[in-house]
């Protein structure tokens, strides 16, 4: 019988180097989380390394918490977890299903049982990403039934049979309220991640790269206007980090096609169809000191 194993061949064989390399790739910065999900991988491994050689192993917890501010990679994070636990096996699927507490909580007595268990069964061999968590739960309100959507989920995360694994997020102090209000809940939560908010330079590398994947480039002078105006934004409400930035590039892209569209007859260069100027920037509200509405286009992926 073999006394040794080759953690690399394992490594090798599981899959799971693409996915972890992505979550280097896609995202920028995040250090102190990238370190966390390499870590659990590394943990899974030497789990299944332990089974191989018949040493007494019990599957690590798999749930997990994400605090953070909005647009710093949660969701996004959250499907990189779900194809690596897919491919160690742990999760039969590697989907990820998104919900919230209307997709999870009643209006009336008998509701939420039923909804709830749907959500849980469309999670099943996946991920179930609740964002906003602590929504479900609001003390000294009697009728809510967020308690009884805690409970079900409760009892499922500890079910075997129910093979899934819930990721709650949502803002950290608020977060940090709902566990201790829930100490049944916390200790079912295996793994606490805290995602920071992004520098400027990170937010500018953000920037290039999603412009980068749609053919844009900014200008010099737009390069230099677009870092003002992340200073700018991120002092005023409502700074969703790496959304706030697509947010601001859509924008950007519709001043850029207003300002093409009034060279009606002219003869335009791909140069011309590609680049971002300062004037399509400075145009922002933002330098207002005032935040602009948001504009959602298809073209870009939520994170």
């Amino acid at each position: 019988m073999d006394s040794s194993i080759d953690l690399s061949a394992s490594f090798a064989d599981s899959g799971i180097e693409h996915a972890l390399a992505s979550l280097d790739e896609d995202l920028v910065g995040l250090s102190p989380v990238k370190t966390k999900i390499k870590e659990i991988a590394a943990l899974l491994l030497v789990d299944q390394a332990r089974k191989k050689l018949s040493l007494s192993s019990t599957t690590p917890g798999l749930h997990m918490s994400f605090t953070g501010h909005p647009g710093t990679g949660k969701t996004t994070v959250a499907r990189r977890i779900s194809q690596v636990l897919h491919r160690l096996g742990y999760l039969s699927r590697g989907h990820i299903v998104t919900a919230t507490r209307d997709d999870l909580v009643g209006q009336y007595v008998g509701h939420t049982a039923p909804k709830t268990r749907e959500m849980i069964k469309r999670a099943k061999g996946g991920v179930l990403f609740i964002d906003e968590a602590y929504y479900l739960y609001k003390p000294g309100n009697e009728r809510d039934f967020g308690a009884e959507s805690i409970e079900i989920l409760l009892q499922s995360m500890e079910l075997k049979s129910i093979e899934f694994v819930v990721i709650f997020a949502g803002y950290r102090e608020q977060m940090n309220d709902f566990y201790k209000c829930n100490p049944g809940l916390s200790s079912r939560v295996s793994h606490h991640i805290d995602f920071p908010d992004y520098s400027n330079d990170e937010l500018m590398r953000i920037a290039l790269l999603l412009l980068d994947q749609q053919n844009y480039f900014f200008s010099d002078e737009a390069h230099s206007s677009f870092e003002e105006y992340i200073e700018r934004r991120r002092e005023l409400p409502f700074f969703a980090n790496a959304r706030s930035i697509r947010n601001a590039l859509d924008r950007a892209r519709l001043r850029q096609a207003n300002r093409l569209f009034s060279r009606m007859g002219e003869l335009l260069t791909k140069e011309d169809l590609m680049t971002i100027e300062s004037a399509d920037v400075l145009a922002s509200r933002v330098f207002k000191g005032e935040i602009e509405r948001d504009v959602r286009l298809p073209q870009l992926e939520e994170s």
